[in-house]
């Protein structure tokens, strides 16, 4: 049973005001992170984790420090020092196959308008990149072309020497606040409400030169653009700052699913008073399935089936403030967590008839784009009696950080690795596992010394 540690028994904040419907009991027996470590090393927020291997991590945030850890100890393993400001961005960018080197590297952008290129097995900073113009928001790796891409207020393209191969003219003073990678050579780049499609152009026998070019602009949405992923090989997502969620055709970017009427959805008129705030309804975060993707929708978490291309489940107040990340962990598992400290495992259980809570019909409503209308409001009763009803039921509540936790990392060996504005780093474990390990480790021991008989 976890029980409050950090902190000096200070909740965080609006940890005492939880919606009963999200409270779990003192009891949490599907939760397995019933051990912790706490990682000190930061001393300001720590904003960014990022997997290297299979049991090592990195962390990065607003002290301008990187420091490598063990998963399995928490051992830190090297501390990289070499910005001036904030870390924005970090990424890794593994070796090719067919290169001799195989060492992996990070990749650090910080408001000091620089980018540093680091070895991570020995922590030597390999090269350093001081001749942008403006902060470094994002770096996306494209591996097939063994390339790198840094966006600011422009975008640059750079290969694995830290050579400029190309790069765009001046596209805004808000910035690129999101990239990834679709087919035929092209990225997706969110800046402020557009979303702009470029193709990479590589070396020809008739050009030995790259080029960047910009193809097409996506302006449907109305707001600032937040959140940016690939859900599969036929889909890309985007999310606003005002709760416009829109799906598009990764092959020729058109739009499959819209909606922007998300806040006009809500049962109650108690509801539609707390989400007419934009800060309530911004979606910050995505992930996604071969099934479905799962929306972070200001404090709460929306299941879209894309198949059936409707909303199966959602928990409106599934956290008391807005939450930032969310990832998908095995047997219909979600981690998500919030402004409010804490961090809560959710299942996506199948239920055998409808509850009192309908999900929202105008969300990604797949034919009216968006425009609610009163055949779409108001299915039929037989279409509610054919369709499978899912909920997302809270399993663990883990209460560790004081501050706002800003993301996380899943290692299915390891636990779970949690990052905050408390400056602490958090790793979970699997308290069955680990007293197994333990056990283990003792029965060796006394073998090793002789300690151990076993009779016939």
């Amino acid at each position: 049973m976890l029980r409050w540690l950090m902190g000096g028994g200070r909740e965080p904040q609006g940890l005492a005001e939880k919606s009963p419907l999200q409270t779990i009991g003192e009891e949490q027996t599907q939760n397995p992170y019933t051990e912790l470590l706490v990682l000190k090393a930061h001393h300001d927020i720590v904003r960014f984790l990022v997997q290297l291997d299979d049991y090592r991590f990195a962390s990065a945030g607003d002290d301008g420090i990187v420091v490598v850890w063990n998963a399995q100890t928490g051992e830190k393993l090297l501390e990289l020092n070499g910005h001036t400001q904030k870390i924005t961005a970090i990424i890794t960018f593994p070796s090719l196959e067919a290169c001799e080197e195989k060492n992996q590297l990070i990749l650090t952008a910080s408001a000091d308008k620089t980018v540093i290129v680091w070895d991570c097995d020995t922590g030597r900073q390999v090269q350093k990149v001081s001749c942008f113009q403006s902060t470094v928001k994002c770096l996306t790796v494209l591996q097939r072309l063994d390339v790198w891409l840094s966006g600011g207020n422009d975008l640059c393209v750079w290969n694995r020497k830290l050579d400029l191969l190309c790069k765009t003219s001046h596209l805004s003073d808000t910035g690129i606040s999101a990239l990834i990678e679709i087919p035929k050579n092209c990225v997706v780049a969110a800046v402020g409400k557009e979303l702009i499609i470029f193709k990479l152009v590589a070396p020809t026998e008739g050009s030995l030169e790259w080029n960047i070019l910009e193809v097409k602009r996506l302006l449907d949405h109305q707001d600032n653009i937040l959140s940016l992923v690939n859900v599969n090989d036929l889909s890309f997502v985007s999310g606003s700052h005002v709760g416009e969620l829109i799906i598009w055709d990764i092959l020729d970017w058109t739009m499959q699913a819209c909606e922007r009427n998300f806040w006009t959805q809500l049962d109650t008129q108690q509801e539609i008073k707390l989400y007419q705030n934009p800060n309530d309804i911004s979606i910050h975060h995505f992930t996604w399935d071969e099934e479905n993707v799962f929306a972070a929708v200001g404090r709460g978490l929306y299941v879209y089936n894309l198949q059936t291309r409707r909303v199966i489940a959602c928990q409106k107040t599934a956290h008391d403030s807005s939450v930032l990340h969310i990832a998908r962990l095995p047997n219909r598992q979600l981690i998500s967590c919030s402004e409010d400290g804490s961090v809560r495992i959710w299942e996506l259980r199948e239920k055998r008839q409808l509850t009192a809570e309908p999900v929202p019909t105008g969300f990604f409503n797949m034919w009216g784009f968006g425009r609610v209308n009163k055949q779409a409001s108001q299915p039929s009763k037989k279409q509610q009696e054919d369709a499978t009803s899912f909920s997302l039921e809270l399993i663990g509540d883990l209460i560790g950080h004081s501050s706002s936790v800003e993301m996380f990392l899943y290692f299915e060996d390891h636990g779970l690795v949690t990052c905050s504005a408390d400056h602490l780093i958090i790793l979970w474990k699997n308290g069955e596992r680990e007293s197994g390990l333990r056990s283990l480790k003792l029965f060796q021991k006394l073998e090793e010394n002789g300690d151990l008989y076993l009779t016939v």
